[in-house]
């Protein structure tokens, strides 16, 4: 008896589908979550829209528009590659999920790969939907895409690094509250809305370290003050992108 040819054939999928497909789950899934369209979303944009028709906040000379809208997009950034993927992941490894992903035929490696390109996914929308609304409010950016791009790249790759690590290593219901907690502490301290010279000098040497910090003041000096590469913010979120992307890796448990 020869060998026959049978359709459908039994077999994992190419990677690259597999990943795409798990990809446009995860987005799926992120978008669907009502707190994390609340995180990613909808406090962003109360934000840019209270700050910038209400004069609160003396966030100096100019359009309080053009101070805002860096810091809030930098918002953005750290509440779905820290905040969000922290928490869905680490209840997805409380409940087993990742486990199981990771005995199937995708890999882990490209596991977290697709995760992290539906934050990227996720990411566009938001900084579209805020460019918009910033642009209604009378917001005029300075500066080139090429830094605002590295900016945003590196500030994923921090974030999404000590989203892992937290949500790899600590409980789930420990994860929630931590991520939470960091999510506002670091809208008030890092100089997303408060600018940092309102602080003590002592503190603001501190608070220019963290990557949020790092991620708004050099979208800040792009986009509303028209510099051209801010090295001194990209050389702290490579650092804190390697650190957390390197300390997730090795810490990282799947169950």
């Amino acid at each position: 008896m020869s060998a026959g040819t049978y359709s459908p054939r039994p077999g994992a999928a190419p990677l690259p589908r597999m990943i795409a497909a798990q990809t446009a789950l995860e987005t799926r899934m992120l978008l669907r979550n009502g707190e994390q369209l609340l995180l990613t979303v909808i406090i962003p944009t109360l934000l840019l829209v209270l700050f910038s028709a209400v004069d609160v906040i003396d966030t100096g000379s100019g359009e309080p528009v053009d101070f805002l809208t860096p810091g809030i997009l930098a918002l953005a950034v750290m509440s779905t590659a820290f905040t969000g993927q922290a928490i869905a992941t680490g209840f997805e490894r409380r409940y087993g999920v990742l486990k199981r992903l990771g005995a199937s035929p995708l890999p882990r490696w490209a596991l977290m790969t697709a995760k992290t390109l539906s934050v990227l996914v996720t990411e566009v929308l938001q900084i579209v939907l805020l460019t918009v609304i910033a642009f209604a409010l009378g917001w005029s950016p300075h500066g080139g895409p090429v830094a605002v791009l590295l900016l945003l790249v590196l500030g994923t790759a921090a974030f999404s690094g000590l989203g892992l690590l937290m949500a790899g290593t600590l409980k789930a219901e420990a994860t929630l509250a931590a991520a939470n907690l960091v999510f506002l502490l670091l809208l008030v301290g890092g100089g997303v809305i408060v600018p940092l010279d309102k602080f003590p000098e002592g503190v603001q040497s501190v608070l220019g370290l963290l990557p949020i910090s790092a991620l708004s003041d050099g979208l800040r000096d792009v986009l509303q003050h028209g510099a051209s590469v801010p090295w001194g913010d990209l050389g702290i979120l490579a650092v804190w992108s390697v650190l957390g992307l390197g300390a997730a890796a090795r810490f990282f448990r799947w169950e």
